[in-house]
């Protein structure tokens, strides 16, 4: 079967290898886009309100290319991408101390940054600050096969990062314990898994693999 991008919206053979450790049939050869990128995007299209109101204020932080180009498109001035050190994004941004208003945001999109965050229940809870009450987040960590969340912070070696936690910029692996660590932080959490949503022949079509993960949907409590 042939591959099918819903992000850049073209059909490809295969997609190609990505990771550390390489996946195969991972990344769109057109847009650059994975497999979490491609169940986000999903999501969010199919299941919120998002393309129906161009009036709203986006938080996007770490932007990837391909899902900067939809949002920014669809949200046009009510959009800002943010990143400590990326010069792509429009601001640069500590999310442990974001510089925004409360209820600044009516959408905050997070993907894989947290691991990088000394204080991820701090950005947690700042994330919260600055979203509407009604608002939502979505949140993404990669989520090991462990029950509770591994740090520790004394472990500052680049390679022993890399051996530890799977990047030598991660601070920490994420067990079954994150949603508990998100709801500690003042958030109502819903889980979406590919299969409440999507069939199987579109799963397979756009290779959203168990690497994708599932959809962390956070609203205000």
């Amino acid at each position: 079967m042939s591959r099918y991008c819903p992000l850049c919206e073209k059909t490809s053979e295969s997609f190609k290898p990505y990771g550390v450790n390489p996946r195969d049939d991972a990344m769109c050869p057109h847009c650059g886009s994975l497999e979490r990128h491609r169940l986000a995007w999903l999501y969010i299209k199919e299941q919120r309100s998002f393309l129906e109101d161009n009036s709203k204020k986006m938080l996007h932080v770490a932007p990837e290319k391909i899902l900067m180009q939809l949002f920014q498109k669809q949200l046009q001035s009510g959009y800002l991408s943010a990143d400590l050190y990326d010069k792509r994004a429009m601001v640069a941004m500590d999310i442990e101390n974001i510089q925004y208003e409360d209820e600044s945001f009516d959408y905050i999109y997070c993907s894989h940054v947290l691991e990088h965050v000394y204080d991820d229940i701090r950005a947690m809870r700042e994330f919260h600050r600055v979203l509407k009450k009604d608002g939502w987040a979505i949140l993404l960590v990669p989520i090991m096969n462990i029950e509770k969340t591994f740090e520790d912070f004394s472990i500052t070696d680049p390679k022993e990062r890399a051996k530890i936690f799977g990047q030598e910029d991660h601070v920490r692996n994420y067990g079954r314990d994150y949603i508990e660590r998100l709801r500690d932080s003042g958030w109502n959490v819903e889980v979406i898994y590919p299969q409440d949503f999507l069939s199987q022949d579109k799963i397979t079509e756009m290779a959203i693999t168990d690497a994708a993960g599932e959809i962390y949907f956070c609203t205000k409590g």
